[in-house]
């Protein structure tokens, strides 16, 4: 495929606001996983939440949006300059032509269950949450093209945790299309009894902070985040900005295995990122860092440790840095790219925080410590319930 640039990103999660913030964390190794604080119930869990939201105001044009995942959703626009630059590229290329790709997993379901627990004597939502535009799973995306002005095509992805991963690859077919000139792409979830007690009804949370790849790894962290990027096509000569990154592939899988289970082997991920490859016009040791699923849940880590294993050269550099975030569902592709990103442009591969001891199933690849390196391509995989895989490659501008 072209190389689409990406000419502005950010994230923000437990660990930081902003990429500067994120990259510090990543530098420092100090995580943002504290003591659940959140649900409306007890629960002894670690999570990675925001702080702040609780007390953060929308602008008056957008408070009959008002949710807890929309207060995240602005709070993450407004990080790194980008709500500016999304505006910016609006005006250059006209509201109609700028496409909206969001992942969510959860949308607006806390505001929702706030609606059912505050129900009036005829059983019946109070007068200030009758609001079709927020108790529905394309909220956000009619939050965000309110807030930035957008008038092209607006689509939510929801697929499970590879949600705002997917979110590239459909802004990528409307950007070779030509039905639009530029994409705002990203995602926001946060925490709500739902996730918390849906997840823990599982039996995958975690009451200690998530340990991936760990032998001994007791289940996962939940989190929460809001991330963004914009989508351009690069110029005919395929010259780009210097430190402009790229998107240079993706690969994308339903294998439909298990509702929540992985594959045992790995078939949908390894096709994704055989998918991933082919795009590229790359060969799997030409890749320097894979941001890792890694959830720390018993199955995801064996397979895709099993697959990274046998896939790559021990020279290739792996992690999971949900140690930093905890897992935030469908905002972990958006937050993990944003990661990967980080790592191209600082020359900074990440370990694995609170990992001890590796699983055996674990190959080379698989870092603990950070390090410092010359990184020049990166994947980042995303896989969600349901068998719904995604995997995508970024080069440093001066590697396409």
């Amino acid at each position: 495929m072209a190389p689409l640039a990406i000419t502005a990103y950010t994230a923000t999660c437990a660990a930081g606001r902003g990429s500067g913030a994120i990259a510090r964390a990543l530098e420092t190794r100090s995580g943002g996983l504290t003591a659940n604080s959140l649900s409306t119930q007890p629960l002894a869990c670690k999570i990675g939440r925001v702080d702040g939201l609780e007390d953060l105001r929308l602008p008056d044009a957008l408070a009959s949006l008002d949710s807890r995942n929309h207060r995240l959703a602005w709070l993450g626009l407004d990080q790194d300059g980008f709500r500016e630059r999304a505006l910016a590229l609006r005006e250059r290329h006209g509201a109609s032509r700028v496409a909206l790709v969001l992942g969510t997993s959860t949308s607006s379901i806390g505001e929702t269950e706030r609606a059912y627990r505050e129900l009036d004597a005829d059983g019946h939502f109070p007068a200030a949450q009758r609001r079709a535009s927020i108790h529905q799973p394309h909220a956000l995306g009619l939050f965000v093209a309110h807030a930035l002005g957008l008038a092209g095509p607006s689509l939510t992805i929801a697929t499970a945790c590879s949600s705002s991963a997917k979110v590239f690859a459909s802004a990528a077919r409307m950007l070779h299309l030509g039905l639009v000139d530029a994409a705002i792409v990203g995602g926001v979830d946060t925490l709500c009894d739902s996730v918390l007690f849906g997840f823990n009804s599982l039996q995958l949370v975690s009451d200690e902070e998530c340990r991936p790849f760990d032998a001994n790894r007791r289940g996962l962290s939940l989190g929460e985040a809001a991330g963004f990027a914009i989508l351009e096509r690069t110029p005919q000569s395929g010259k780009v900005e210097k430190g402009t990154p790229l998107l240079i592939g993706y690969g994308e899988s339903s294998d439909a295995h298990h509702m929540s289970a992985p594959h045992p082997q790995g078939l949908g991920a390894e096709r994704a990122l055989d998918d991933a490859l082919a795009r590229a016009g790359i060969r799997a040791s030409q890749v320097d860092y894979i941001n890792l699923h890694g959830t720390a849940s018993l199955h995801n880590d064996a397979m895709e440790a099993a697959l990274i294993a046998r896939r790559f050269p021990a020279t290739t550099r792996a992690s999971s840095t949900k140690g930093w975030s905890g897992h935030t569902l469908g905002a972990a592709g958006i937050l993990e790219t944003a990661i990967s990103l980080i790592a191209l442009e600082r020359g900074l591969a990440p370990g694995t925080l609170n990992t001890r001891e590796l699983d055996p199933v674990c190959g080379p690849q698989l870092r603990t410590d950070n390090a410092e390196a010359d990184l020049r391509i990166a994947l980042s995989n995303s896989f969600g319930f349901g068998g719904n895989n995604c995997c995508l490659a970024f080069a440093r501008g001066d590697e396409a």
